[in-house]
């Protein structure tokens, strides 16, 4: 117990990479585990961010470690390991995101028969007294117009903080692209806010980010 304990305060200190090294070339648990404790909150909130439910947050987290341990020896040290760690879990968000409208669609015409009329209700207090779980209903309810590479690249780039390079690492495309996808997220979100919650919307011109 104590050589355990002395090991999991070993790996307390260390980088990222050290412990992804340890991963594949000893198939350590211990530094395993010292990864699952450092990166489950920032995965969960990348991928909440995505699929917007928390529950299927954390089963795309789950997942994705399960992923990262069986393909451990797979990192490539040319990119930084939050780069793989994230793009595993996108991927894997992206995913669960498709085959969750894919069985919307299925269900469109029963949910269009009972649906109640509540779409139109708005809310008016002004957007400065809105509590943050309010904004991030209204995100994900505006940003369940986006494909899933825009509402991912909008997520990682605006939301996460990362850069465009790291985004095109992370998604498997070009910075233009992820620029590309970026501004069009923009765009529509911005018009879907319009639509959908005038209140919230200045009267900035149209060629003004938001």
């Amino acid at each position: 117990v104590y050589s355990r304990d002395r090991q999991q305060r070993r790996w307390s200190e260390v980088d990222d990479r050290e412990l992804l090294a340890a991963m594949a070339e000893n198939d350590d648990e211990l530094a395993f585990d010292e990864l699952v404790r450092r990166k489950t909150q920032p995965l969960l909130q990348a991928s909440y961010r995505v699929v917007g439910d928390l529950e299927e947050a954390r089963d795309v987290v789950q997942l994705a470690f399960l992923r990262i341990w069986s393909h451990r020896c797979s990192y490539d040290g040319r990119y930084s390991p939050n780069t793989w760690l994230y793009r595993i879990t996108t991927n894997l968000a992206i995913d669960h995101l498709r085959s969750r409208r894919s069985r919307e669609r299925v269900a469109e015409p029963l949910r269009h028969h009972l649906q109640l009329h509540g779409d139109s209700r708005r809310r008016h207090e002004g957007a400065e007294r809105l509590s943050g779980d309010e904004v991030q209903r209204i995100f994900q309810e505006l940003s369940s117009t986006l494909t899933e590479k825009q509402r991912a690249t909008f997520v990682l780039r605006e939301l996460e903080g990362l850069s465009s390079k790291e985004v095109g690492e992370i998604l498997g495309c070009r910075e233009s692209t992820v620029r590309n996808h970026l501004f069009n997220a923009r765009k529509i979100l911005r018009a879907e806010l319009a639509e959908r919650y005038p209140e919230y919307v200045g009267d900035r011109g149209e060629g003004e980010s938001s």
